[in-house]
């Protein structure tokens, strides 16, 4: 069993259910350190779903001794506090980098089991184990384990939302959605997920949007300039004007066919995105 710091003086309770939690954490641990031991292209290779299923196993039969284990409400204080803090996660204003993955698995099942349990949290104790939760998904990520980090990365958001943070909700969505790419096999089929997180950052970042349409701009004018060679003033104007609304006929007297042709792919380019841009934005003013 891991040593915690102020161990002697935790109520027997929750040494016992800390106890059972280390047994859980050892023995996934242990499966752990052979699936990541492991080739990723090994067809043979234990897909991390499966161990996730694995792992709420154990969350499972965790839950049902805590849920009939006397232990006293601790106020806002988490009932695993310590564990969390042998795992060097946030807890309150502390936070430092140091984690070994025995560690941070055993904080994961620990925040699982209460977050799970039959005890009613407070609203601090929300606000504390969503932090947990979102530190585990970075640590997970980092240790090759990203199904397991988009499990603790949907934790804190459905914690956040409990407190309607928009803010930390979207930091947390997005990086489920980066989890969930790094979790897909083979990693081909990440490149649509890829493509929208370079965009737009999976919608949760529409300004990023802003600075692709400043270089799609700036491309169509530097193709229209070299094509037509019109003054830069005059090839700029007619690709601003162009992008937000495609110019007639009238306006393009003096534009070969080439440059033409130029214009209708930046019209068309622009609808796309400009629609994009602000139905993003709106679904993050409005939150629909």
């Amino acid at each position: 069993m891991t040593e915690y710091v102020g161990q002697s003086q935790l109520p027997h309770a929750v040494l016992s259910m800390t106890t059972l939690i280390d047994r859980h954490a050892d023995r996934y641990t242990t499966d752990i350190l052979k699936f990541l031991n492991q080739n990723h292209d090994d067809p043979a290779r234990t897909p991390e779903k499966l161990m996730l299923r694995a792992f709420h196993n154990h969350v499972e039969n965790l839950v049902l001794d805590y849920d009939s284990a006397p232990i006293a409400p601790g106020g806002d204080t988490l009932i695993f506090r310590h564990i969390y803090e042998a795992a060097e996660l946030p807890i309150g204003h502390r936070e430092q980098p140091g984690w070994t993955p025995l560690t941070i698995l055993t904080a994961l099942l620990a925040a699982e089991v209460e977050f799970r349990g039959p005890r009613r949290l407070s609203r601090t104790q929300n606000m504390r184990l969503a932090e947990i939760y979102e530190q585990l998904g970075h640590r997970l990520t980092d240790a090759d384990l990203p199904s397991h980090a988009a499990l603790a990365f949907k934790r804190a958001t459905a914690l956040h939302a409990l407190e309607e943070d928009f803010g930390k909700q979207d930091r947390c969505r997005l990086a489920l959605a980066r989890a969930r790419r790094r979790a897909t096999f083979p990693v081909w089929k990440r490149i649509p997920g890829a493509i929208s997180d370079l965009l737009c950052g999976y919608g949760f970042r529409p300004f990023q949007l802003l600075g692709w349409i400043a270089l799609q701009l700036l491309a169509f004018t530097a193709a229209l300039w070299l094509t037509d060679r019109e003054p830069i003033s005059t090839t700029f104007h007619l690709c601003l004007v162009n992008y937000l609304n495609p110019v007639g006929l009238g306006d393009l007297t003096d534009i070969g066919r080439a440059g033409r042709v130029l214009l209708i792919v930046e019209s068309y380019t622009g609808i796309v995105f400009t629609s994009v841009f602000f139905a993003l934005l709106v679904r993050r003013w409005f939150r629909l």
